[in-house]
């Protein structure tokens, strides 16, 4: 048996029981007996997925792993669908999913299922997968890290997928005096303990009365409520042409186009600007709302915010300041400043990078993947994911907050067809020779 951390302890909370979700698009009919196969000898060895959790905070026990016996046929399902009796695939994918959302997985048995829905979307899915995972396993980027274990290259089955490396900045000026460096070393750590200052105060402001202002309110009921998800592939090349042009990251375009999109829905439900909102994730994350005349300040704005924060220590803090709340405060004090952080917040970003090539989970081909979450106190969840030579984005909503998510996420993807054409048009092309 082994406890589980306070992170993990904090995932089982009534009001932030997060589940992750992983929708795979796939070439093929799913074997649902072959997959069975397959598991015994891979995902269920791992010691997260053949455990349960036991233990009743309520009464004062500590919540724990506990091995047990994994009985597939409970894990994963697969629904006898007739295809000729549905008139829309994709509402009905859409719809399951929906539906998953107002359940929770079984507490009797270790937490995770994947449901198999063999149904042709289009000439390049056949099939769905939804893998359900409960937050307490993992958070998004090891999850996704095991995912990649368990997969191969379609073009070489023996071969682990290839993940965007992080680009290592080279100093080739080396005509630069040993003065000038301790100057240019002066005013980085400066820069870094200013930023790190106001970052950490406004996290602190944030949880002690700052409020998000922005219309995406949440519904009464929180995070206890279904989420609509929808999702949406483009061009991975369009978004390198754009980092390129202006010099940012890829993370940057998607940061740029979110805001650019968000702007637009906004812009279009209630005919004027809207204010400033925060989006949490790993750091408090301004999102800056307004209509722009040239397109290309989304990105601008973008990469001068997420310029900043990689120039400061808030996510280092904030985790320090939270195991030192966690150790000499306990567990439901730590719960209440996590509570009032997310209360204050409306909406989650997340961006990974995933293969640069095609890949296949056991065997089976995929076309694309959708990772997204739900049970969290925020109203809109917005995940990007690359994968080969495309980017996914997957909102997943309260539709009480945004009725018409397929709408906001059409916004998304124009946003960056409306950049492209800007970059074309102010003449700022470069050639790509980066991946990432």
């Amino acid at each position: 048996m082994e406890l589980l951390s306070p992170a993990s302890v904090a995932f089982h909370k009534p009001d932030f029981n997060i589940h992750v979700m992983a929708i795979f698009g796939v070439k093929t009919p799913v074997d649902i007996e072959l997959l069975k196969a397959k598991f015994p000898t891979s995902l269920c060895k791992h010691p997260r997925f053949s455990s349960l959790v036991e233990g009743d905070p309520s009464k004062g026990e500590e919540l724990k792993w506990v091995r047990t016996e994994i009985n597939l046929d409970k894990h994963i399902i697969a629904p006898k669908i007739n295809s000729e009796d549905i008139k829309s695939p994709d509402k009905y994918v859409e719809d399951y999913i929906y539906n998953l959302s107002k359940t929770t997985l079984d507490k009797s048995r270790p937490l995770w299922d994947i449901h198999v829905l063999n149904l042709k979307l289009s000439e390049e899915v056949e099939a769905i997968t939804i893998t359900r995972i409960h937050h307490s396993l993992g958070d998004g980027t090891s999850l996704i890290s095991l995912l990649l274990a368990l997969t191969r290259k379609t073009s070489d089955p023996e071969a682990l997928p290839t993940i965007p490396a992080p680009k290592i900045k080279r100093d080739d000026d080396n005509r630069k005096g040993i003065f000038w460096r301790w100057i240019l070393a002066l005013w980085l750590i400066l820069k870094l303990f200013w930023n790190t200052s106001m970052d950490v105060l406004m996290f602190v402001a944030t949880t002690l009365f700052l409020k998000d202002n922005s219309p995406f309110k949440t519904s009464p009921n929180g995070g206890n409520v279904s989420r609509r998800v929808v999702y949406k592939s483009f061009s991975l090349q369009d978004m390198k042409f754009v980092k390129n042009a202006i010099g940012a990251t890829i993370n940057d375009v998607a940061l740029g186009i979110t805001q650019a999109g968000l702007s637009r829905y906004l812009s279009r439900k209630y005919d004027a600007e809207a204010k400033w909102g925060n989006a949490v994730g790993y750091v408090l994350l301004p999102f800056a709302l307004g209509l722009h005349d040239d397109p290309l300040d989304y990105i601008r704005t973008a990469k001068t915010t997420v310029d900043k924060k990689k120039h400061s220590l808030e996510a280092i803090y904030t985790f320090f300041m939270a195991e030192v709340v966690m150790k000499f405060f306990g567990s439901k004090v730590a719960s209440v400043i996590s509570d009032r952080i997310n209360s204050h917040t409306t909406i989650a970003f997340s961006n990974l990078p995933g293969p640069l090539e095609e890949i296949g989970f056991y065997g089976l081909p995929l076309t694309f993947l959708a990772p997204t979450s739900y049970g969290q106190p925020h109203p809109v969840m917005i995940n990007f994911l690359s994968y080969s030579n495309k980017m996914t984005v997957v909102l997943a909503v309260d539709e009480y907050t945004v009725p018409d998510p397929h709408q906001l996420c059409d916004d998304i993807a124009e946003s960056l067809n409306l950049i492209k054409d800007a970059v074309i048009t102010q003449g700022l092309v470069k050639q790509d020779h980066s991946v990432m």
